[in-house]
């Protein structure tokens, strides 16, 4: 019986998600418009709207019994400004739940989900950032940070494979090293693994699943060499990156 339930609450969750994601720009972006005129102040307001939209959801996930939160370093995240967040991906969920603890997040996303009807009203009104032309997306993560927003990257680019080694991009690095940014890393951990890539949202665990996500004390050691060219820069960054991230995940 709680499988069944678990099962029928995960897919009410899910509607309501995506019930909101149809129904927000409806009706918000024409009333931030009216009230809004500048077009940054009405991305700012639009973020933090799905700022509590997300933590809504992620309060509706726990208390239907569906998983169960454990958020370690809220009041680290709360007081960033114009900061890199970059974390692991095990879960669909990831992104929603670091924006639900985050009120002035932004984020780049996949160019594809652009055309996702379920997603492309709410980034539209948001103004989140496309990966899908590299150098306008420096410049738009650059505003962004300087206007004091965190931005939310994944350094694999994609959901992480369960049993697999994490492989990460360049990308994340050399956005870092062009913005000149601060970085800060969240680790993540579901268990047990759910909402994977190769998951459907019904493929659910035999039991509740678990998210924990914790700021590590251990910081990023990385060796910046200034007379080596940005290529090298962004190789080198990675690999610390990925070291980092495989070194504090197996602490917890």
């Amino acid at each position: 019986m709680n499988y069944y339930w678990r099962l029928f609450a995960t897919g009410f969750c899910f509607f309501v998600f995506g019930l909101g994601g149809l129904i927000v720009p409806v009706v918000a972006s024409p009333l931030l418009w009216i009230l809004y005129r500048d077009t940054e102040i009405r991305k700012s307001k639009s973020r933090k709207l799905v700022h509590r939209l997300f933590k809504f959801f992620v309060f509706l996930l726990q208390e239907s019994g569906v998983s169960r939160f454990y958020i370690k370093d809220s009041d680290k995240l709360d007081k960033l400004q114009g900061h890199i967040i970059m974390a692991n991906h095990p879960s669909l969920i990831d992104v929603v739940v670091l924006i639900s603890i985050i009120p002035n997040a932004d984020c780049v996303v996949k160019a594809n989900l652009f055309s996702n009807p379920f997603m492309r009203g709410v980034l539209n009104t948001t103004g989140y950032i496309s990966n899908d032309n590299t150098d306008e997306l420096i410049e738009d993560c650059g505003k962004s940070l300087a206007n004091g927003n965190n931005l939310i990257i994944f350094p694999e680019g994609t959901r992480t494979t369960p049993g697999k080694a994490m492989k990460f991009q360049r990308g994340a690095a050399n956005i870092a090293l062009r913005c000149k940014a601060s970085v800060t890393t969240v680790l993540i951990k579901v268990t047990p693994t759910t909402l994977t890539k190769s998951e459907n949202w019904y493929q659910i665990p035999e039991r509740r699943f678990e998210f924990s996500l914790q700021v590590p004390c251990k910081e990023v050691e990385f060796d910046c060499m200034n007379n080596v060219a940005m290529s090298l820069k962004s190789r080198q960054f990675t690999a610390a990156l990925e070291q980092h991230f495989n070194e504090e995940l197996e602490k917890i």
